[in-house]
């Protein structure tokens, strides 16, 4: 084989969480990525150039069987064989266990490609086996990790990296929490009007999420509750390349389960699932209960993000809780699973 033939690569360029067919976030997708090295790999993330570039390889099941056979495969899968498909994640800078969007990008491709049909599938990360759903209309939902609450900051804390007061902060009443369902996010509330505000200093906020083991902070402001959307949001990356993200899938499946942690705890649920139509000093909105069982409660949430950049996106997320009070820092029973639909906007070669 001559060792001087030029590699050249595909990459499908694609929107992912779109809202209306616009806005999304752009991830970079390899499709039958098996042949290719570490370092190939963070070459062509750093020629596509977005926040993430995902590479699919191992591709097992090109068509998924349908119904409660298929469903029960997905949710019990705990060895390689159970996988559909090898998605790796990559960063301008490294590689990544999990990225949400990106994912959302590569089922997407894979439906759109005609590799995989509608149904249920499982996907290898670094952070685990993961499932993923793709619906008849493109709609694409994944499956992450049982979320970690890891620990609470304070308002002053963060304060000098957003550049919002300490006793501006404080007028949320919710606390400031690290929590991971694939990668440890900074979960930060701020109050109405504020979230547009924010104003960060990137070589503070790389110290301070080193500092506290985490990729980056999702600020959020509660949206009023005639509002479909929940919540809007921001997202800030930089130790990852990243200066702010139009669309994050992780981090949206982090908030959802704090979002379902701290709405149970400030009794805008009742224990026993019924909506107590009490609101809280932070707006409680109407999309945050929906009525379960005596062992667990179902929350529905609509995010949006990207609007500070004038690429709005659309994100869907629901928590799942094992039970009414299990709001420990191990919540291993909470199952949480975030949607959207994407589409593809061009394709690029890279040559290697």
């Amino acid at each position: 084989m001559d060792k001087n033939r030029v590699k050249k690569i595909k990459v499908f360029l694609v929107n992912a969480f779109t809202k209306n067919n616009g806005g999304g976030n752009p991830a970079g997708v390899v499709l039958n990525a098996d042949g290719l090295t570490y370092d190939e790999k963070l070459a062509i993330a750093k020629a596509v150039g977005y926040s993430e570039t995902a590479f699919v390889s191992k591709i097992v099941n090109s068509k998924s069987s349908s119904g409660a056979t298929r469903r029960s495969a997905v949710e019990n899968a705990n060895t390689d064989v159970d996988m559909d498909a090898e998605v790796s994640f990559f960063t301008v800078t490294d590689e990544v266990d999990f990225c949400g969007h990106a994912t959302l990008a590569a089922f997407s491709t894979l439906f759109h490609q005609g590799v995989f049909q509608p149904g249920s599938y499982v996907q290898k990360t670094k952070a685990g086996l993961l499932g993923v759903s793709i619906m008849s209309n493109g709609h694409v939902e994944m499956k992450q990790k049982a979320p970690e609450f890891i620990g609470e900051l304070t308002c002053e804390a963060i304060s000098d990296v957003i550049c919002i007061a300490p006793q501006v902060l404080a007028q949320t009443e919710l606390p400031i929490e690290i929590v991971c369902t694939g990668l440890p996010d900074i979960i930060v509330p701020v109050p109405m009007g504020y979230l547009d505000k924010i104003q960060l200093d990137s070589t503070k906020t790389i110290e301070f999420c080193k500092a506290h083991n985490a990729v980056g902070i999702h600020a959020f402001e509660l949206c009023e509750s005639d509002n479909t959307i929940t919540a809007s949001c921001r997202n800030f990356a930089p130790l990852l390349g990243i200066t702010e993200e139009s669309a994050t899938g992780s981090a949206s499946g982090a908030l959802a389960c704090y979002l379902a942690k701290h709405y149970i705890g400030h009794s805008a649920v009742s224990r026993t699932g019924n909506s107590t139509g009490q609101r809280n000093t932070h707006s409680q909105h109407s999309a945050l209960g929906k009525k379960g069982t005596d062992s667990a409660i179902t929350f529905n949430f609509e995010f949006e993000q990207g609007r500070a950049m004038n690429c709005p996106s659309a994100i869907t997320a629901t928590v799942v809780t094992a039970t009414n009070n299990g709001l420990s820092s191990s919540s291993h029973g909470w199952t949480v699973s975030v949607g959207g639909y994407a589409s593809q906007f061009g394709e690029k070669t890279v040559a290697l």
